[in-house]
């Protein structure tokens, strides 16, 4: 029987991952087995530039957390060794950082998402990671619309230089 204060120790460390599983707008659960000391420390310091709190948590943590915030489905993918990417600020910076990890480590390896309480399996993950950054969406929307009124020029332009253009009013 643990001691009262480990045991403490354990409740208060659930219960302060699931207030973070309530206010993430996104987390990912990776399994990550087998990567160097290195490597890690390079993941770590990427996703602590992006804003993502990333820490390695028992299973059964994440399972008592999951409970209390009321997202359910993390049970199938809760064995092995688990890592926890939770960002309050930007929905796709875990999935995008990660997945782009996942594919330079064979041994890493993403299980499963949530986002905005839902859970999100693997392939979603990888689809939400593949999505521009807001700046290049911005970008193309103001290319298009940038497009549209310099077509909208041309075609103006070409009805004035076929009418002989517009004549200056006469000074009285």
């Amino acid at each position: 029987m643990p001691s009262a204060k480990i045991l403490e120790k354990k409740q208060a460390l659930v219960a302060e991952l699931a207030e973070k599983l309530k206010g993430a707008k996104s987390g990912v659960l990776v399994d990550y087995c087998g990567i160097t000391v290195e490597k890690d420390t390079a993941l770590r310091a990427e996703l602590r530039k992006a804003g993502v709190d990333y820490s390695v948590i028992k299973n059964t943590y994440i399972r008592k957390a999951a409970e209390i915030a009321g997202i359910e489905g993390f049970e199938p993918y809760l064995e092995g060794m688990t890592a926890f990417a939770i960002s309050n600020d930007d929905p796709l910076a875990p999935a995008k950082i990660l997945c782009k990890y996942a594919k330079e480590n064979e041994s890493f390896k993403v299980k499963v998402g949530i986002m905005d309480g839902n859970i999100m399996e693997e392939a979603a993950i990888k689809e939400l990671a593949e999505i521009p950054s807001k700046e290049v969406l911005i970008g193309r929307l103001l290319g298009s619309i940038q497009s549209s009124l310099y077509g909208l020029c041309y075609v103006l332009q070409a009805k004035i230089d076929k009418e002989g253009g517009v004549e200056a009013p006469a000074a009285e």
